[in-house]
């Protein structure tokens, strides 16, 4: 996949100016999933130090869940939204918005993990975030612990899969079908 030209530009200046791994320096060790074109569109107008965190932390992401389904969406900072289904508000796991100086790991139900350490940000009612600024804090290995927590909340822990209740067969036949 080519990258815009002005992307390029920014990867290779800030490997130097940043010290950050560079998106081609990713590439090259093998990337899960190549970033939509869409988001790298996005990422071409911000800081390049932060597009690579971005790009580094969605690659973070993606090797925990290589399952995940990415929604971006672009508002007043660029977001990548995570889930199983699709739906990233409902089932989401986690979220990566990127500012200006920074790249927030955000987590939909935050308030829920284990945070000993006191290292999620935030008072809302549920959403709890990391705030990563360099590539040191993007590689501590309470990201990715904090990642498989959040992954263990949306899937939980293995059981026995539910019976498929399916429209076209009423609850009252299903019912009749068990006491046979």
């Amino acid at each position: 996949m080519k990258l815009l030209p002005a992307l390029q530009r920014s990867r290779r200046q800030s490997l130097t100016k940043h010290g950050t791994r560079s998106y081609n320096q990713l590439k090259g060790r093998g990337m899960t999933r190549q970033p939509d074109r869409q988001l790298l569109g996005y990422l071409a107008a911000c800081n390049p130090h932060v597009s690579n965190l971005t790009l580094a932390l969605r690659e973070v992401v993606l090797e925990e869940a290589p399952d995940a389904v990415e929604s971006i969406v672009k508002g007043y900072a660029v977001a990548i939204g995570f889930s199983f289904t699709g739906k990233p508000l409902k089932d989401g796991f986690c979220h990566i918005v990127t500012y200006q100086t920074h790249v927030n790991l955000g987590f939909n139900r935050g308030a829920l993990l284990s945070d000993p350490n006191g290292v999620l940000a935030g008072t809302g009612r549920l959403i709890r975030h990391i705030t990563i600024r360099n590539q040191n804090e993007l590689e501590h290995p309470a990201v990715r612990r904090y990642l498989q927590a959040a992954i263990q909340q949306v899937v939980g822990p293995s059981t026995k899969p539910r019976q498929d209740r399916s429209a076209k067969t009423p609850a009252r036949r299903r019912r009749r079908e068990k006491s046979r």
